[in-house]
């Protein structure tokens, strides 16, 4: 109830598969002055982590603008949509056998249908020495009542590494990054031994609440970003973080 109140006017009634919600996602971020902060903080992330990495694939572009950000970046998505570089399934990269440096995604790895094929995937397409970052949801103490609360797509702590597809974008499970690299991080280095968790750092326990994201209204004003950003890093992230940066590295 409360989040069908908060629901952003643009969004209401539409499907996420349809490519027209995508550009419509990317009209709001351009339009949220908070939101777009928020974004560029976790691009500049993301690109921090690739650093002078030449062949990188960010998968689940349509919204975004980490190209800003990375211009070398190739960017992707599921559906036709304009302004991408390609259309790639994560599930069938359409890349040679140890041709890319980098894989980055925001918000996508939790929508893939079949994360252990597109991780097998990764190990093919990436080099020895490359990397595989993202920034998604994740589960904490605070994090699970937001999601299950406020946010349309589902959240399930205890459900496995699949998820049942509903169409390419509206399948989803929010809480599937905190399953396979926490949860599940003994299983994960079981099935995938070249790939080492280097990094999982909880953040944002507030800010993209208060953004309202790609579906919501926005709650504060862009010039606060900076306030709320310094509030944030003074909590636990553990016990209040709703996103997370995760960074893999694939070996020999």
């Amino acid at each position: 109830m409360i989040g069908h109140l908060l629901q952003h006017p643009l969004t209401r009634g539409l499907s996420l598969d349809d490519p027209r919600t995508t550009l419509l996602r990317r009209q709001i971020i351009a339009s949220k002055p908070f939101l777009r902060r928020l974004y560029a903080e976790w691009y500049a992330d993301l690109a921090d982590v690739v650093g002078e990495r030449r062949q990188v694939l960010e998968l689940g572009s349509g919204a975004g603008f980490f190209k800003e950000v990375c211009p070398q970046a190739i960017t992707s998505e599921i559906l036709l949509t304009p302004g991408v570089d390609l259309i790639a399934d994560a599930c069938a990269l359409p890349f040679a056998d140890a041709s890319l440096d980098a894989i980055t995604m925001t918000d996508v790895f939790h929508h893939i249908p079949d994360v252990s094929h597109f991780l097998t995937e990764a190990t093919r397409c990436v080099k020895p020495g490359g990397k595989l970052v993202m920034v998604e949801p994740w589960s904490t103490p605070s994090s699970k009542w937001v999601y299950s609360h406020l946010h349309p797509e589902p959240f399930e702590p205890a459900a496995g590494w699949e998820i049942p597809s509903s169409g390419p974008l509206s399948g989803a499970n929010g809480a599937l990054p905190w399953i396979v690299f926490q949860r599940d991080a003994a299983l994960f280095a079981q099935r995938f031994p070249r790939w080492r968790i280097a990094r999982i750092r909880p953040m944002m326990p507030f800010a993209y609440v208060l953004s309202g994201g790609v579906s919501l209204r926005a709650v504060v004003p862009g010039w606060l970003y900076p306030a709320v950003r310094a509030m944030e890093s003074r909590l636990r992230q553990n016990r209040w973080a709703m996103f997370a940066l995760i960074e893999l590295e694939l070996g020999e």
